[in-house]
């Protein structure tokens, strides 16, 4: 039995990411998910002789603007390539890729661990378009091709061997699939595998700082798959070396139903793909006014905005990041928070009351009938005792959902729902549950303080609730103590 502690697991994943671009990379056919097979596709995309490509300037524009929110420097110059192989669901027998010019260099993705924080560096971004797609399990002795997705756009972020472990290579899944949500560029989705990963793997004794070879476990599109191939494939890897042998350098497969990896074929080296330059594409020169505008558009990003609701609204960690997760809750949060100055209110609110109604109305958030200043009223009448936090939330806050026009105020008073503060009414009610109950009230003046529970409960059932409960408490209390 091996002992995994005294080895380091050492990770360098490939991303790839599905654009939601309208049209493909190289031509016009249409991207629609899901769509009947082979119905989005064309010469162009077939790769039929005499076709030309020509470029999708969203795809351009998409990958400059993951650039630079991963803080990339953008290639002014820019060219393509072609990367020759050999696969059935390639119909041109070559991607159009980028090898000796990608659109970015260098960046970092910050990562979220527990409360700690870590970048991983990113060595380049390039620009490429999809494969077709095989299926493999709908025919008993044949495999069928679907190539609506070839010629898909991609981007592919080849970050450098900063992960160390499967926790790590989870957060920065989720952490890009949330960036490139955020920039709107990608729905992100593993499952229908709109981003998925190569995951190069090696290890080597903790204290070295030489890097051991490295396995490449191919398309994994799902994070409890890349767990389990990660967990695999180190185990396997520490078995060899600590048996005194060689790992040798793999494409792997991951297969899910066994746990195991295996090998696909011997890792390709650059020459193994032919790559020359693309004879039909010239090259791409990006000026540094079109740069300049893209960076102008970028919105603020999810980590910046997370230390900003820690920092400046006094939020928890678990409320910073739910509200920094999608970038149309942390817009809600911020409009709301521009009219109270109560800002963990204003999250409990959303978290707990909005979210969950827009979940059970199957409506987006942006459609949130309430209008903010109405909201942050309502908020200001729970602080100020007003109104009952039971009062407010299970009876104002659908009033207010029903009737987003109507202020919280003018609701409440017309169903009754504000908490009776006036002292010279709430006194001889008081006095009323003491003289009803003088066996507890002589028990409470011996010491059995629990009791004072029961005297709230029968004040707030003879004002039906209403009661203010701070100020029920002390007029309670001060009648209690009277001899």
């Amino acid at each position: 039995m091996s002992d995994q502690s005294k080895w380091e697991i050492v990770i360098g994943l490939e991303v790839h990411v599905q654009l939601g671009t309208r049209s493909k990379a190289f031509c016009g056919d249409a991207t629609t998910f899901g769509a009947e097979p082979n119905t989005q596709t064309s010469p162009v995309s077939l790769g039929h002789p005499g076709t030309l490509p020509r470029l999708n300037e969203a795809q351009v524009r998409a990958a400059v603007m993951l650039g630079l929110a991963l803080g990339a420097t953008i290639s002014h110059r820019n060219s393509f390539d072609r990367k020759n192989y050999f696969y059935t669901d390639l119909p041109k027998g070559y991607q159009i890729t980028q090898d000796a010019m990608p659109v970015c260099r260098g960046g970092a993705l910050p990562i979220k661990l527990g409360e700690e924080w870590k970048e991983v560096r990113i060595h380049h971004i390039h620009m490429e378009e999809d494969a077709g797609k095989s299926i493999h399990d709908q025919d008993p002795r044949h495999t069928l091709i679907d190539l609506n997705r070839a010629g898909v756009p991609l981007l592919e972020i080849v970050t450098e061997p900063d992960l160390r472990s499967a926790d790590e290579v989870d957060a920065f899944m989720s952490g890009m699939r949330q960036l490139v949500r955020w920039l709107g560029i990608s729905d992100g989705n593993m499952e229908q595998g709109s981003l998925r990963c190569d995951v190069n793997i090696s290890v080597r004794r903790r204290g070295d700082t030489a890097f051991g070879e490295r396995c490449e476990v191919k398309n994994l599109n799902s994070m409890r798959y890349a767990r389990r191939a990660i967990a695999y494939e180190a185990r396997r890897q520490i078995a060899l070396r600590e048996a005194g042998q060689e790992v040798r350098r793999y494409t792997l497969h991951f297969d899910p139903a066994s746990g195991t990896t295996s090998p696909l074929r011997g890792k390709e080296a650059a020459h193994d793909y032919r790559y020359f330059p693309e004879p039909d594409l010239p090259p791409l020169v990006l000026s540094d006014e079109y740069i300049a505008a893209v960076r102008e558009a970028l919105p603020a990003l999810p980590w910046q905005l997370y230390r900003h609701m820690r920092a400046q609204f006094g939020l928890s960690d678990y409320e910073a990041g739910l509200l920094s997760e999608e970038r149309h809750t942390a817009t809600f949060f911020l409009e709301l928070a521009d009219h109270t100055p109560h800002f963990a209110k204003a999250a409990n609110l959303i978290i707990n009351r909005i979210l969950p109604w827009c979940k059970e109305q199957d409506v987006p958030l942006h459609s949130f009938p309430a209008p903010k200043p109405a909201l942050a009223e309502l908020i200001g009448m729970v602080e100020a005792g007003e109104i009952s936090h039971s009062a407010a939330w299970q009876e104002l806050f659908p009033l207010l959902c029903a009737h987003p026009d109507t202020r919280p105020r003018t609701l409440a008073e017309k169903h009754d729902l504000l908490q009776q503060s006036d002292e010279e009414a709430l006194v001889p009610v008081i006095e009323e549950v003491l003289a009803a109950f003088p066996d507890k009230v002589v028990a409470w003046r011996k010491g059995k303080k629990g009791l004072t529970g029961f005297f709230m409960g029968q004040i707030m059932r003879r004002t039906g609730g209403k009661a203010d409960p701070r100020l029920t408490n002390r007029l309670l209390l001060e009648r209690l103590k009277e001899e």
